[in-house]
């Protein structure tokens, strides 16, 4: 007899536990489940992901053809930072979809996010260096321009973490390739 209502009351208990699993939010949104994130986090990473692979995809053709010894270590670092960024916003908005968060809108067009080059110009590319830091600088730019909306309008504390590091990294890089060609650098 003791069992039994010792069972039962396991029973109950877990009853009691799975339904408190469940979300009173009809939407299905990410607080419900823990989340915290809104459209514009999935607008970020559904913006920064093609974003980054296009900057990954010049700077391994600037790998091959990099002149300089500043390009190639450039490209080196656009490579191994923007991969591992990739990854991050991956499993970032996949958490987010899970939750039920819908993607929103960034509000910046393919301009301002300094998507309008083609990287197989880089390809045939003479002189290469400059070529590849005149494309360069303003995808960095639109990186940093869809990052500060992130900050201003995002929810996911990772994100916006991820979205700094992305502004310091980049001002960074741009400093360092106006520098190299204010310079006249050419170590090629």
């Amino acid at each position: 007899m003791r069992s039994c209502k010792w069972l039962a009351a396991i029973a109950a208990g877990l009853a009691l536990a799975v339904a408190g699993c469940g979300s009173d939010d009809p939407e299905g949104g990410a607080a419900a489940s823990g989340v915290a994130g809104n459209g514009v986090d999935r607008a970020f990473a559904g913006a920064m992901i093609p974003h980054h692979e296009s900057a990954v995809e010049m700077a391994e053709i600037a790998q091959k053809r990099g002149e300089s010894q500043f390009v190639k270590n450039l490209a080196d670092d656009i490579v191994g930072t923007q991969n591992a960024e990739i990854e991050t916003l991956r499993a970032h908005d996949a958490e987010l979809e899970q939750a039920g968060v819908e993607p929103g809108e960034l509000g910046i067009d393919e301009h301002m996010m300094g998507m309008d080059g083609d990287s197989s110009m880089l390809e045939q590319a003479k002189p290469f260096d400059s070529a590849f830091i005149e494309m360069m600088i303003p995808h960095h730019e639109g990186a940093i321009a869809m990052a500060e909306v992130e900050l201003e309008k995002g929810a996911d504390p990772d994100l916006e973490a991820l979205a700094r590091d992305i502004i310091d990294a980049q001002q960074r890089e741009i400093s360092e390739m106006r520098e190299y060609v204010a310079g006249g650098n050419d170590d090629g």
